[in-house]
């Protein structure tokens, strides 16, 4: 049965907008009919699974089939284009791809690029190619009654996405959490309801999602998000724990504060963010408005490390990730110097279960040493009680005039003007300076503000050498749904 000793009546998954339900009893029923549907096409313990499929009650049916069934588990982003999505179900060789009908024309985009699929289903609807979900014996089974697991891929953001390999471990499926031991620290358990405003194709809303209910608790999916719409639904339904990423508690900020008074949030008692750097005015702004309860961890798809830092310990370090429950951070130099305290490289961990990108072993070998030690690729500092502070990621660092510039101390110094809704920095080429640092800003609705004062505002808080040299106005800014910059494009757009 999925979750520990769950309540057969008690609803696992509430969505939002509908209110539609799926009780613990609906979703084993659904997931085991899934289980046994997937068994007789040919799925065997190892095999992958790709699935298309939006914030819906299939995901869930679907995540629960492949955990119980020794499957890889392999989400993918319907906002890519049909040659990036069609490369992830080609580069995680799936054999069976389960697509929403809502994302017809891109699924069979999808299995035209990639032949080698073998079952294709589609649910909530036909696609044409695809086999009708609602035509799947009604029947159940276990599969292969062993623990399967996700296999996600990284955004993107420089580049095609990485897939992220990890051993199945060959254990009985017992329904417990994938993430039984991290939720935990946050409380979770049976009486938790936990809200998740994120797209379900990503790492953390579906790992807690789907953690949720293997404590036994209640998740409530968002199918799009909302600023007061998350609002009402906490109060709703009396949420207890919420994920958010910085994109979100701005927009949920920008509401006017009769807004926000209006719902009674009193019901939260964690609430956790994630996934790109938060600028310190705004994540104080959140804490003065709910209380000592946000908390903050730095990890990744990769499984390497896990660094969490409370309200408290936040105030007292202002703009640090906190400190690692995982692993052991290491700050090292070009040369694999480790760094004494205060000084800025590569964050390295050691002690974290180990990870390959597959079919990449060029990647793997990269972010790996002789020591053993692994890394994402960010670049930070630690203080001498070992808080862990994020400066960039080494992909975009910008040389110039052969000073490191990092754009996230920029960002967040001009994302306190009153007339930046969001705003991206990069390096552009330049003859002179190698490359020069560059603005592109989404303006408050209303707001004339022009590129002089921008810069202005900038030379008034940061060193002149790491102020924008030019300003872009946008409407919007290439971002994921997870809130993480494409900085990639940004470039590309304006590059000359």
């Amino acid at each position: 049965m999925i979750g520990i000793d769950p309540k057969p009546e008690q609803p696992a998954l509430i969505m939002g907008a509908t209110g539609e339900r799926r009780t613990f009893e609906q979703l084993e029923v659904a997931s085991l009919r899934w289980a046994a549907a997937l068994h007789t096409a040919g799925l065997r313990y190892g095999d992958h699974l790709a699935v298309l499929v939006g914030n819906e009650p299939a995901v869930f049916e679907l995540a629960w089939a492949a955990y119980r069934s020794g499957l890889y588990h392999t989400p993918v982003n319907h906002h890519l284009t049909a040659a990036e999505a069609a490369y992830i179900v080609a580069d995680c060789g799936a054999k069976a791809l389960v697509a929403s009908a809502q994302f017809a024309d891109l699924a069979a985009k999808i299995a035209e690029q990639t032949p080698a699929l073998t079952v294709r289903i589609a649910v909530g609807g036909t696609i044409q190619g695809f086999a009708d979900a609602a035509d799947l014996p009604a029947g159940g089974g276990s599969g292969d009654g062993r623990v399967g697991g996700f296999m996600l891929y990284s955004s993107g953001t420089t580049g095609y996405p990485k897939g992220i390999l990890r051993p199945l471990s060959g254990e009985p499926f017992t329904g417990a959490s994938p993430m039984q031991e991290i939720l935990a620290g946050f409380g979770f358990n049976a009486d938790t309801v936990y809200l998740c405003p994120g797209p379900l194709y990503h790492a953390a809303p579906l790992a807690y999602s789907v953690g949720t209910q293997g404590l036994a608790g209640t998740t409530v999916v968002m199918e799009r998000f909302d600023a007061e719409e998350t609002l009402r639904l906490i109060e709703r339904y009396r949420v207890t724990h919420v994920q958010f990423v910085p994109t979100m508690m701005r927009r949920i900020m920008a509401l006017p504060a009769g807004t926000r008074a209006r719902y009674d949030v009193s019901s939260l008692v964690f609430v956790i963010h994630a996934a790109a750097p938060c600028p310190v005015e705004l994540k104080r702004a959140f804490i003065d408005w709910l209380g000592p309860i946000v908390w903050e961890y730095y990890a990744g798809s990769e499984g390497t490390g896990f660094l969490l830092i409370g309200s408290a310990d936040w105030l007292a370090h202002p703009g640090s990730v906190g400190r690692p429950i995982r692993g052991v951070v290491h700050i090292c130099g070009e040369d694999g110097t480790e760094l004494p305290a205060g000084e800025v490289g590569t964050v390295w961990f050691s002690d974290t279960p180990d990870f390959v990108y597959h079919n990449d072993p060029a990647t793997t070998a990269a972010a790996h040493d002789g020591r053993g030690w692994n890394t994402l690729g960010d670049l930070g500092r630690v203080d001498a009680e070992g808080y862990l502070y994020l400066s960039d990621r080494r992909a975009d660092l910008i040389l110039s005039g052969g000073v490191n510039v990092y754009p996230l101390e920029v960002e967040n110094a001009l994302s306190t003007h009153p007339a930046v809704a969001d705003v991206a920095v990069v390096g552009l080429p330049d003859d002179d300076l190698g490359q020069r640092v560059t603005a592109v800003v989404e303006l408050v609705p209303g707001s004339t503000a022009q590129a002089g004062e921008i810069i202005a505002y900038a030379r008034e808080r940061l060193a002149h050498f790491k102020c924008p040299r030019e300003v872009h106005f946008t409407t919007a800014l290439p971002r994921l749904p997870t809130g993480k910059l494409l900085r990639r494009r940004v470039r590309e757009q304006y590059a000359p």
